[in-house]
């Protein structure tokens, strides 16, 4: 790391990011910026940003959101999610508190089963309504959704993208995350419920006129348009199957949600510019920028050189570097994105675990996907769910500074990778 490219590199991914979490300038702003500035001095090029699948823009990411978002739009119009909120919040007897406990477990069970992006952006428009319906605060709602999705996606291989690439390299089947990552995924769903129950306290405020209002309402008048309703439901419906199939099939969800996108308004009488106008398209280019910044970092080996001083840190010991990989990913992964993180490490992981012959029960790689998938939850920008719910809360007039979300994405982080950790201790070597 003595080349100079790799400190300009640093330089302009720190000013990048203080001027995001300052918030004195726009975050779409400042991570096109900070692209820019990565091309201009030279720590990537057009090739790698635009083409490169390790370093570049991830366009599976990008045209997933997309596609989705699309089908979100078209959906919105059929008076779906008045009907789930108006349901919801009767179930939950209009208290706020049950409201958000139904509404993160609900989060956290669509996240094992999709990625957790696609879950936000299908939650995100039933929780603006709901409270909008009740006069509650947007915010503790939608954050707490973040950390269900993060949360719920550490469950299975297809939960979050990092458990697929780890499954890759470590030749780890579906069951086996189910097996191992998922009861710790139901505890650490508890945690939260718990930990929401403290942090937002102040924000479950009972109106009882509102709530009498709103159990006074018949959900099924909220449906606007039965038909598209319909054809919307049955190519969700496909698009769910399509994510869930994918080990079978070999589509990418990217492809999936686009010919699913396609579909909809091939089928359904909705003008393509509506639906067009319902995509977040500052979302998509912030994305686009953080990859590209991110990938400046990956070209100049800084992440690399990162990644073997925690290989060296690490060692020989099982237990040891179990626990180092744990907390390390999860610090990293809350200030880059996950996925080009966990593709780093994930050789460096691979050599690790046939230095220590074998590792037991691929306890290495457990500890890695738990470390990047629990610390997304870290910061407003550590994962792509909370990028999405932030541009949404944005769009709907509800913005969520960097800071409202990062001093209580530290709190469940901190708490759920010390459960995380002595889980770990406790399954694999206490007991294992």
């Amino acid at each position: 790391m003595n080349d100079w490219h790799s400190w300009a590199a640093i330089a302009v991914f720190v000013g990048a990011y203080a001027l995001i979490i300052s918030e004195k300038v726009h975050r779409v702003a400042a991570a096109l910026g900070g692209a820019g500035l990565m091309l201009a001095v030279g720590a990537t090029d057009d090739g790698s940003a635009f083409y490169s699948e390790e370093s570049g823009i991830d366009w599976n990411v990008i045209f997933l959101l997309m596609g989705m978002m699309m089908i979100v739009g078209v959906l919105k119009k059929t008076g779906m999610f008045e009907y789930l909120a108006i349901w919801a919040v009767k179930r939950a007897r209009a208290k706020p508190f049950r409201v958000m406990v139904m509404l993160i477990v609900i989060t956290a069970l669509a996240s094992a089963l999709l990625d957790n992006v696609t879950t936000v952006l299908l939650v995100a428009p039933v929780t603006l309504l709901v409270c909008e319906r009740l006069a509650l605060p947007v915010a503790p709602f939608l954050i707490a959704e973040v950390f269900a999705s993060n949360i719920g996606g550490a469950a299975t291989l297809v939960g979050d993208p990092p458990n697929i690439i780890i499954a890759s390299r470590a030749g780890l089947t579906f069951n086996d995350f189910l097996v191992h990552l998922a009861p710790l995924s139901a505890v650490l769903t508890v945690v939260l419920i718990l930990l929401c129950r403290v942090m937002f306290r102040k924000s479950f405020v009972f109106d009882a006129a509102r709530a009498a209002d709103v159990m006074a309402l018949e959900e099924r008048e909220a449906i606007k348009d039965p038909r598209l309703l319909v054809q919307g439901l049955m190519v969700l419906a496909l698009v769910v199957a399509g994510f869930v199939l994918h080990p079978v099939l070999g589509y990418a969800p990217s492809i999936v949600a686009l010919l699913g996108a396609g579909l909809l308004v091939a089928i359904s009488a909705v003008e393509t510019g509506e639906v067009l106008t319902e995509v977040e398209w500052p979302t998509l280019a912030f994305f686009a920028g953080l990859f590209v910044m991110i990938g400046g970092l990956i070209e100049t080996g800084v992440i690399s050189q990162v990644s073997k001083s925690l290989a060296d840190v690490i060692g020989g010991s099982e237990l040891g570097g179990s626990m180092v990989l744990l907390w390390a990913s999860s610090a990293l992964s809350g200030i880059v994105d996950n996925i080009p993180y966990v593709a780093t490490m994930a050789p460096i992981t691979a050599d690790l675990v046939r230095d220590m012959g074998g590792a037991n029960d691929h306890v290495m790689w457990w500890a890695l996907a738990l470390g990047a998938d629990l610390g997304g939850n870290a910061t407003a920008i550590g994962a792509s769910a909370n990028v999405v719910v932030l541009g949404i809360a944005e769009r709907n007039r509800q913005p969520i500074s960097f800071w409202q979300f990062t001093k209580y994405g530290l709190i469940v982080t901190a708490v759920t990778v010390t459960v995380s950790a002595g889980y770990v201790w406790l399954r694999y070597f206490a007991f294992g």
